[in-house]
């Protein structure tokens, strides 16, 4: 492998860096950004990721502002955090109403835009700012996205609020008046002749070399071109080479990354593609950034280095035995992207219908990949997925069918045209979540959550809806209330899972994720690392040296959890249908 990629020969003036969840978009993106700024460009670095971990790998605190990375002439980075986006936004709005308005009115608009879709709309408009003027001061600007599904909506928001700002002269109802929404039209348009420019952008579809990575890769490489973003290249890390050709472990692991890459879709084997190696170590810290684009040396293992996990651990099976213990209940799989938290779930889903209890099992994550983790039926068991599309569908139907009869004609327009707001889509989604919730009283739900992002903006949404309850019933019996927040927080209704990898990246934001739940009263109920190379007994160089970080991972859950920790192994063959999840909990 050469020793820079060729991504680096002609870069545009903006990157995406766009994939699955866990497949290096951060460590990528970032290596990229030094690699430039080092050639001497000016580059700025964004995290779009509600849940980005930059601060860790660099080592430096992020802000809503750029900040110089030491040590990196020229690079800057940036954080568009939703929650001082969204503080921005409403000053801008408020700011922006007649003098004379009321306070009435004014409480009115603050009411308004306390809901989650203005987080959402703040965010991007954030995002939106930077491509419409060009970011002048820079020479580059390398956006780090959110997992594949959080982010697919960030770039189908230009056109989306385009479409919807068109001849509208009202404004949307839950992000204030029509001058706090208006007043971005030019930007949105703007943004989105940037995204559409292939001279100006540049999308980097990241991918490991596993199929269920390739494709989604593909997937989102298709609906990218629908939104007009055709100017794409693919991006294959972790590769792996087996220096022991004798280790089994090692030979099956090189063995199905390169049947992996052989056989993705045809569309991306005609992209330009880049191959990035595997490394002994995680990539944090700038020496071990710089060292990811070049060419690998070789890896000298601890010889020293024993198997063994100093801590006690148990098997999937165990946990599924505790959680069968109730009759019924919420458990609610949570985690970094791409740690393997549809897998988990459906294991935990099978082994209780084995166990004799009604399962139900569901996605909040917009690439739902239940389907084709189960790859079939199974008797005691349902399936859903909260589908955006269809649940904003229904969603108006509902609104329309229960308002409309009392409108008229010229009311039914503007319902129509309020209700075409993207934001609508934001609140749908929270009310089917709400209704998956409940689901539990009767019958055990296990829920598979979107990446730990776009999982935090649904749990502000749940929140926000707590909040908004208390303040309409206050005084009125307010105690008879029972809120999805007050279900999630209620330990014997709703068991919380946090899955995470033996790397450091996933458990630091694992750990993070705890933090954000216990602020919001909620006691995650287990640990579960999974991919375990620990016990594998594997003598290949660059896999023992990678074991050393692993089992400093392995003790830091170990200090992080309030409970006991569940440990899968690695397996040679993804844990794909019935079967191998049914072997996956016995291991």
């Amino acid at each position: 492998m050469s020793a820079t990629i060729k991504l680096l020969h002609d870069p545009s003036k903006y990157l995406f860096f766009t994939g699955k969840g866990g497949v290096g978009k951060t460590s990528v993106s970032t290596a990229v950004s030094i690699a430039l700024a080092d050639l001497g460009r000016k580059v700025l670095l964004v995290s779009t990721d509600a849940a980005s971990n930059l601060d860790e790998m660099l080592g430096i605190e992020l802000h809503n502002h750029p900040v110089p990375v030491p040590g990196v002439a020229g690079l800057f980075v940036l954080n568009i955090d939703p929650d001082t986006a969204a503080r921005d936004y409403r000053a801008r709005v408020v700011d922006q109403m007649a003098p004379d308005t009321s306070d009435a009115d004014i409480a009115k608009v603050r009411e308004q835009l306390s809901g989650a879709c203005t987080t959402e709309i703040a965010t991007f408009d954030e995002f939106a700012t930077l491509l419409s003027n060009g970011a002048p001061a820079y020479d580059h600007v390398i956006f780090d996205t959110a997992p594949t599904g959080h982010t697919l909506r960030l770039l189908s928001l230009p056109k989306a609020w385009s479409g919807f700002l068109q001849g509208n002269d009202r404004g949307a109802s839950c992000l204030g008046p029509h001058s706090g929404l208006k007043m971005q039209e030019q930007l949105f348009n703007e943004a989105l002749a940037a995204l559409n420019d292939s001279a100006l952008t540049t999308v980097v579809l990241v991918a490991r070399p596993e199929k269920g990575a390739l494709d989604e890769a593909a997937r989102t490489s298709e609906e990218l071109r629908q939104l007009g973003l055709g100017n794409q290249r693919l991006l294959i890390n972790a590769v792996f080479k087996a220096s022991n050709h004798h280790d089994s472990v090692a030979k099956a692991l090189e063995a199905l990354g390169q049947q992996a890459i052989n056989n993705m879709p045809l569309h991306l084997r005609l992209l330009a593609t880049d191959l990035v190696p595997m490394r002994a170590a995680d990539s944090v810290g700038l020496p071990a950034l710089r060292a990811l684009l070049s060419a690998p040396t070789s890896q000298a293992a601890d010889a020293t280095l024993e198997h063994a996990v100093d801590f006690e651990y148990h098997h999937l099976s165990e946990l599924v035995a505790e959680l069968a213990k109730s009759e019924r209940g919420l458990i609610m799989v949570m985690g970094k992207g791409g740690v393997g938290k549809t897998t988990i779930a459906a294991a935990i889903a099978l082994g209780l219908v084995q166990s004799g209890k009604s399962v139900h099992l569901s996605t909040t994550d917009p690439a739902a990949h239940l389907d084709s983790t189960l790859a079939g039926q199974v008797a005691g068991l349902s399936v859903s997925r909260i589908d955006p599309r269809e649940e904003t569908r229904k969603y108006v139907d509902k609104i329309v069918a229960a308002r409309s009869p009392q409108m008229t004609a010229d009311e039914k327009a503007l319902l129509m045209e309020d209700l075409r707001s993207p934001c609508t889509e934001e609140v749908a989604v929270f009310h089917a979540f709400s209704h998956v919730v409940s689901q539990a009283l009767g019958s055990f739900v296990v829920l598979d959550t979107a990446p730990t992002g776009h999982s935090l903006l649904l749990m502000d949404a749940t929140g926000a809806y707590h909040r908004q309850m208390l303040h309409a019933f206050e005084g009125k019996g307010s105690g008879r209330i029972i809120t999805p927040l007050m279900r999630l927080q209620d330990a014997a209704y709703t068991r919380i899972l946090l899955v995470t990898l033996p790397e450091t990246t996933p458990v630091s934001q694992a750990a993070a994720l705890q933090d954000d739940l216990r602020r919001a009263k909620i006691e995650p109920f287990a640990w579960v690392v999974n991919k375990s190379l620990l016990a594998s007994g594997t003598q290949d160089p660059l896999l023992r040296a990678r074991l050393h970080g692993e089992r400093v991972q392995m003790q830091r859950v170990a200090g992080q959890s309030a409970h006991q920790t569940y440990v899968v192994p690695w397996t040679p063959e993804p844990p794909v249908g019935v079967a191998a999840l049914t072997g996956l909990l016995h291991q």
